[in-house]
């Protein structure tokens, strides 16, 4: 291990969420009902910066070009939930994942291309936040260590960024430096193993939701709440792949057991631990599944206990779903759904299981992902192909969601970060 990895300041606890990034300078306006008969937190005291990834390149997903210009800076009105644009900070290499580092002060972009130096990879970048004006400064670039980066996160130690290669199908680890660059990969895994089949076997009726079932596909990578266990996700090989971490040493090896499986075809895509750490939900995307999930934190393991669709009774056709978020509170969880173009919302019961309460069509064409602001009242929702972030207000008692009238003009938005 580098002396810039030993000597990188832990972070304190409870760091994020009391830091403040911009006092409130003029009273705002309220919306026609007030937040108490909304069920929604009356907190206007300070300002939030949202930060939105973008695809940017000519080659975009799925073919088609992506129309961003790079990163968004967003001055967020707690009180309306209205963005205002800050600045862009250009990047035309699909900043389409985003994450803030533990401590607030660094963020890190997942470039999802796939001529990254003269290798066929993607690549990470590390951008310092100047929490005085919310500036974005570029630190540098490194190898995904894989075509297409789809997905990365921060390990809770925030000594390392874990990155997720789509098309490349594998995960890799990169130290972070105490300056917030980034260093090249300490561990790359590739995986291997049979492909499902290309129909997905819990798909609506009439399904032709075929995406990955070609080759590996990691998906999403994230450290349990411990940081002692890596879970990575596999759309094409239908599994969840476990590993051990090695924190001083950035390295990942297969758990026992190594893997969860899922239905032949499902595809998982994206998952979500649940704030008490005991609790596991997985989001299928070809399947329109959710799976719960017990999370056992000592051994790294997963017992399933209930599987239900993400979308309505009744329908049918082709959906493929998106992203999947727990409410702060731990009470309800939410899961979107493309072409049906919708946010479903689930209530949690005492045993962690998923009872269906209700869905809100997310006024655009494919939502990519979606994100909840820090105090839990608004949720946004990024319409890839509408070119539109959509607001909605969220009902805290009941979870629901109420669209609040706004759009935010964004191309190819992809995903959302709050920093506070």
């Amino acid at each position: 291990m580098s002396q810039d990895q030993r000597e990188f300041p832990p972070v304190p606890s409870g760091q994020t969420s009391r830091r403040r990034f911009l006092q409130v300078v003029a009273a705002t306006s309220g919306p026609a009902l007030s937040l108490s008969q909304l069920g929604i937190a009356d907190s206007t005291s300070r300002r939030i910066l949202a930060i939105a990834g973008t695809y940017s390149s000519p080659q975009g997903p799925e073919g088609s070009p992506g129309r961003g210009q790079g990163i968004y800076v967003f001055e967020m009105d707690p009180a309306s939930g209205a963005l205002s644009q800050r600045e862009i900070i250009p990047n035309d290499s699909n900043p389409s994942w985003l994450a803030l580092h533990p401590a607030g002060t660094h963020l890190y972009s997942a470039n999802e291309i796939t001529n990254y130096g003269e290798a066929n990879s993607g690549s990470v970048s590390a951008y310092a936040v100047d929490r005085a004006n919310g500036r974005l400064t570029l630190l540098n670039t490194v190898s995904s260590e894989g075509a297409g980066p789809a997905h990365l996160s921060v390990h809770p130690s925030g000594k390392y960024v874990l990155v997720a290669n789509y098309a490349g199908g594998t995960v890799a680890v990169l130290p972070i430096r105490v300056s917030g660059e980034l260093l090249p990969a300490s561990d790359v895994v590739h995986h291997q193993g049979m492909v499902g089949p290309r129909h997905a076997q819990s798909a609506p009726p009439g399904s032709f939701a075929i995406s990955g079932h070609d080759k590996p596909h990691a998906h999403m990578v994230q450290a349990d709440p411990a940081g002692r266990f890596v879970l990575a996700s596999d759309l094409g090989l239908d599994k969840i792949m476990i590993y051990k971490f090695d924190l001083e040493r950035g390295k990942l090896t297969p758990n026992d057991p190594a893997f969860v499986p899922f239905p032949p075809g499902d595809g998982p895509r994206h998952f979500v631990f649940h704030p008490n750490g005991r609790w596991f939900y997985s989001l299928q995307e070809e399947g329109s599944t959710l799976v719960a999930f017990d999370y056992d934190a000592g051994r790294g393991s997963l017992k399933e206990k209930q599987s239900l669709s993400s979308l309505p009774r009744g329908f049918a056709g082709t959906n493929f779903t998106s992203e999947i978020m727990i409410s702060a509170d731990g009470k309800f969880l939410y899961a979107a759904n493309r072409l049906h173009d919708s946010i479903a919302w689930f209530s949690i019961g005492a045993q962690g299981t998923l009872t269906f309460a209700g869905e809100e069509w997310t006024r655009g064409d494919y939502p990519r992902s979606f994100n909840i602001d820090p105090k839990g009242n608004f949720l946004y929702c990024c319409n890839q192909r509408a070119d539109a972030i959509t607001t909605f207000r969220v009902n805290r008692q009941t979870g629901a969601l109420m669209f609040a009238g706004l759009y935010t003009p964004v191309g190819t938005p992809a995903s959302i970060v709050f920093l506070t």
